[in-house]
């Protein structure tokens, strides 16, 4: 009763910012709209149709799962996700959509306050100690455009984002192997339903080259107990594989060799304007060996500046940028919905970098756009296409958050983790 009482107390409290007032009616519209161009033009047009039908497939066809035609695209992501979609598949198409919808609306709700815990663990010193300016970024993310693709498609990127927050949450506040296995675990789980943090994986070792005293750090334990933890979930999904050898078949063909990741689109990744650029102008090229080279070349470069990081505290939070900026670039389709696993990344960013860091600016940059601008890209995109098929905004603005935080790990920690050290000891 006592909890019900405070939550009550703090719904009133926030609600008395006007800032919050405005995010809860802009995102409100987002569902409503949503909803009624599902009805009225996307019925048939959108991604909870394959969500929808491989809940089903799992139960009474799985062989067919990556071969079944799902109306305009293909199932893509690893068996085991169709495990979440089953309560759907046995409600009608649209009773189903509108649940899912309302579900992920209640996901938002969940990101949020997972968010604001975390960025009240992290903020540095020199920010300002009231919540203000926190709940203000937090309402940003809520207004943020690619919720209305997400919402439209009915697609499953707020799942991602929770899970992705709640392991971070637990590395950064707890320490014992269990809660790092637990961690870990979920990160593995967001991975099943969707492998947008899947690059993610190396950048949980515990790694660490400290280039002034020429010495390695790794904490083997805890990095063994992490990679434990987030495999375990995913190697599940390769007993079906060797129970349905036609599933793992149609999982490489649909993501990595068949039609499928060279079709033309306004994916932002480099792997996809450098496969536009060669199927524009009808250059031969093998998709495989230009995604293995943009990963050796942004995957590699990454993972090297976080080894050799000059900061320990909080250090996973850049990795967790990293691991998604990573997987945007180099991946064949990064989408504008897929944004929303990144936004709240650098919200904990903006807030656990210095206060007058001048590193701050190019991620509250890359952050506004991603919620505010890069829809419209999306749209000039279609309307110019068959003259210049190459949506490369957001695409500059990713290359921006990696050269920023790669700045950051090298050059700036250690000089801003001196000045914050001499105001403690005052």
């Amino acid at each position: 009763m006592e909890l019900h009482f405070k939550f009550i107390l703090r719904v009133k409290e926030l609600w008395k910012h006007k800032i919050v007032r405005y995010a809860v009616v802009v995102h409100s519209f987002y569902f409503i709209l949503s909803m009624v161009l599902f009805f009225v033009v996307y019925r048939d047009k959108n991604d909870f149709i394959i969500f929808y039908n491989v809940g089903n497939l799992f139960l009474n066809d799985i062989e067919n799962l990556y071969t079944q035609t799902y109306y305009l695209w293909d199932f893509r992501y690893f068996p085991l996700s169709a495990l979440f979609f089953i309560p759907f598949s046995i409600l009608s198409f649209e009773v189903a959509f509108v649940f899912f919808n309302i579900f992920n609306m209640i996901l938002n709700i969940l990101i949020c306050i997972v968010l604001y815990k975390i960025i009240i663990l992290i903020r540095n010193i020199d920010h300002e100690k009231s919540d203000k300016r926190v709940i203000v970024y937090i309402c940003i993310y809520l207004m943020g455009l690619p919720h209305v693709l997400n919402y439209i498609y009915g697609q499953i990127n707020l799942y991602i984002t929770l899970f992705i927050l709640l392991s971070l949450y637990i590395f950064l506040k707890f320490s014992d192997f269990k809660w790092q296995l637990l961690g870990s675990f979920i990160l593995g789980i967001s991975i099943i339903i969707k492998p947008t943090a899947f690059f993610l994986i190396p950048f949980l070792i515990l790694i660490n080259y400290d280039i002034k005293d020429k010495r390695l750090n790794f904490d083997f334990s805890r990095s063994l107990i992490r990679f434990i933890g987030v495999i375990t979930p995913i190697l599940l999904n390769f007993i079906l594989f060797l129970l349905y050898p036609t599933l793992w078949e149609g999982f490489l063909d649909t993501n990595f060799t068949g039609s499928n990741p060279i079709a033309l689109n306004f994916s932002f990744s480099i792997t996809k304007l450098i496969l536009n650029f060669c199927y524009y102008f009808n250059i031969p090229f093998n998709q495989i060996s230009i995604l293995i080279g943009i990963i050796c070349i942004i995957g590699g470069s990454g993972f090297i500046i976080f080894i050799l990081r000059r900061f320990e505290k909080n250090s996973i939070i850049y990795g967790y940028c990293f691991g998604i900026v990573i997987m945007l670039l180099v991946y064949f389709d990064s989408w504008d919905h897929h944004l929303l696993n990144l936004t709240p990344i650098l919200i904990i960013i903006i807030f656990n970098l210095p206060r007058q860091s001048k590193l701050t600016e190019p991620i509250k940059w890359s952050l506004f756009f991603f919620s505010l601008f890069d829809l419209a890209f999306v749209g000039i995109w279609y309307l110019i296409y068959p003259l210049f098929p190459y949506n490369f905004e957001s695409t500059l603005f990713l290359l921006l958050t990696f050269y920023t935080i790669s700045k950051y790990c090298i050059k700036q920690q250690r000089k801003e983790n001196n000045k914050q050290t001499r105001r403690d000891s005052k």
